[in-house]
């Protein structure tokens, strides 16, 4: 019998046999191929993570703009208080695809925010678009109204709204951000980059100041209903600015308040002919160059008539007029034919020096090119002697004013507090000698000429009126004006200049239906230098006062102190005896004309 096999222990041979064998080593191969090739790759990402990082790019050392931290940084006033910043807000959007119900959700929104528009509302509700904006810079308490409703399709982005504390006030130098925060304007463009990046700007404006001037040009527009003004305070030594006020303004907080006119910033992107301020230029040309002394004088009997043209004084003297005279009684004709000694190239010259023939600079995007005579005739030469035929902004005008008595130093204005210590030097654009001579016929100009009502109570205020017409297509307008003064103190160690500019000024009754500078800007320069001089600390002096004759009429002169350093001013008494010279030169000439002996009075010389 034969014997029988276990089931179980079947024998696989033949072509069942090779397959298995074959499939075994196939699998081994991948297996080792696999293992190698992690291998390689492993000893790659550690040869390139730890041995050569040195040597090959890494992502981090990407250059790119950081991103601020707390948002936007603040712009702060001189004395560290805020007049930007920035707070967070939430912005709503909605995707239509995933609203239920356009009518419902429209009705619901409406109920906490008023504001929105409902058939605009739908509109967006119903778009194709996935993304749609609603409304932007939410408060809070928004928010949460919107989130109580438990819409869907509805979310909201986390933001920052730019907000000026001080409203209008600032809003010319501090200008604003658009929607997204970026700078569009004033201060806010020209340093739009640091602002971003957190870098905070403290900026050399004083905002009580600032409140200060703005107040007086707001009264000043409204009682000679006139359509603009600009308002300046400079420091003469450092050259910042402490003021800086544009009407008509708008609130930075709502753009969209004010137009195209309330945006424009009068005091460095407009332009004017400034009439006779300029007449402090030419007096002080003449007197550097060594034309004129004090004791010199023009022939003003006569009107100068040239072709067509005629030049004569708004209120004549009809005599031979000393330099003094000519600044004091405002001649133009005086003026001019000093202008002529002088000569056209070194006239050009002096006004370069000033920074009157050049774009200021200041941080500001907002800067205008003063306008000037081409070709510069001899005709050009004496009526801009006298402030027409060329245009300068009020920030040109007030630096030029301050390099005239702060020792004769022209130095750049700026909008950013400088370091006391760091103070600009200056570039040298007069003697010291000329700057005292030029401080002692302003200040007679507020004591005895056309600028009697910028006095201030125990302040030694000068300064210089000017009444310019406004031009027109052809020629001048008639009664459109623009009315300015432009003031220093203390003028025996001059600090700030004062300038006010008001544009188109209507006479009334109070101002015997005059609209010039002696009765529109001179009485704003003094009143804002009343208030600021208590604000800063600086103390009264009494022989300051208007009423006080000691400045002008003193017996028997003080001594001089001795000469000073050369950022130095003179002393009061050394001021005194500048005065009792120029008022010397002054008195002669009045003796000329019985007519006049007794001076002009308070409203002529304000007419000027």
């Amino acid at each position: 019998m034969a014997a029988v096999k276990p089931i179980g222990a079947r024998k696989i041979e033949g072509s069942r046999k090779q397959a298995m064998e074959t499939g075994r080593n196939r699998l081994l191969v991948t297996g080792v191929i696999l293992s190698l090739a992690f291998t390689a790759i492993g000893v790659r990402l550690v040869d390139l993570t730890v041995f050569k990082a040195v040597d090959e790019p890494r992502l981090s050392h990407i250059d790119s703009i950081p991103e601020a931290a707390v948002g936007r940084a603040d712009i702060i006033d001189r004395n560290g208080i805020i007049l930007a910043t920035s707070l967070p807000t939430a912005s709503l959007f909605v995707d239509p695809g995933a609203v239920l119900n356009a009518q419902e959700v429209a009705d619901k929104l409406i109920t906490v925010l008023p504001e929105l528009n409902r058939e605009e509302l739908l509109g967006k509700l119903k778009s194709k678009s996935r993304f749609i904006w609603i409304t932007r810079n939410l408060t809070p308490k928004q928010q949460y109204l919107v989130n109580r409703l438990g819409l869907p399709g509805l979310s909201f982005q986390r933001g920052e709204r730019r907000v000026y504390p001080h409203g209008r006030l600032a809003a010319h130098a501090l200008g604003l951000t658009d929607v997204d925060g970026r700078g569009i304007a004033g201060l806010e463009q020209n340093f739009d980059h640091d602002l971003r990046a957190g870098s905070p700007i403290q900026v050399s404006l004083d905002i009580r100041i600032q409140s200060m001037m703005h107040q007086e040009l707001v009264a000043a527009l409204t009682e000679f209903q006139a359509i603009g003004a600009a308002g300046v305070v400079l420091d003469v030594n450092s050259g910042e600015l402490l003021s800086l006020v544009s009407l008509p303004d708008f609130d930075p907080n709502e753009p969209s308040s004010g137009g195209v006119e309330a945006a424009f910033n009068r005091v460095s992107k407009g332009v004017y002919e400034m009439g006779s301020t300029f007449k402090l230029f030419t007096a002080a040309m003449a007197l550097d160059s060594g034309t004129v002394d004090l004791n010199s004088g023009y022939d003003a009997s006569q009107p100068i008539k040239i072709s067509r043209f005629t030049i004569r004084d708004f209120h004549a003297k009809n005599r031979w007029l000393s330099v003094p005279e000519i600044i004091v009684y405002s001649s133009n004709i005086g003026a001019a034919k000093m202008a002529l000694d002088v000569g056209t190239k070194t006239q050009r010259d002096y006004l370069d020096r000033f920074g009157l023939l050049r774009a200021a600079t200041l941080e500001l995007p907002e800067i205008g090119k003063p306008l000037m005579p081409k070709p510069w005739r001899e005709i050009n030469t004496m009526t801009v002697s006298y402030g027409h035929g060329i245009a300068v902004s009020p920030l040109q005008m007030a630096s030029g004013v301050a390099a005239l008595v702060n020792g004769g130093r022209y130095v750049s204005p700026t909008v950013l507090k400088r370091d006391a210590a760091n103070s600009p030097q200056g570039k040298r654009v007069l003697s010291e000698e000329t700057s005292e001579q030029m401080r002692g016929l302003m200040r007679l100009v507020v004591n005895n000429g056309t600028g009697g009502k910028a006095a201030a109570k125990g302040y030694a205020v000068g300064g210089k009126t000017g009444t310019a017409d406004k031009q027109a297509a052809r020629g001048y307008r008639k009664n459109a004006t623009i009315s300015s003064f432009v003031g220093a103190f203390p003028m025996n160690a001059p600090r700030y200049i004062v300038l006010v500019v008001v544009d188109e000024p209507k006479g009334n009754a109070r101002t015997f239906n005059f609209a010039t500078g002696g009765w529109v800007a001179a009485p704003a320069v003094g009143r804002v230098v009343q208030r600021m001089a208590s604000l800063i600390g600086m103390a009264p002096d009494r022989q300051s006062d208007p009423d006080n004759k000691q400045i002008t009429n003193a017996s028997a002169p003080p001594k001089a102190s001795p000469s000073p350093a050369p950022r130095q001013n003179k002393s009061a008494a050394g001021e005194t005896i500048m005065l009792k010279r120029v008022r010397a030169v002054l008195d002669v000439g009045d003796k000329k004309s019985k007519a006049d002996a007794d001076g002009p009075s308070e409203r002529a010389l304000a007419t000027y």
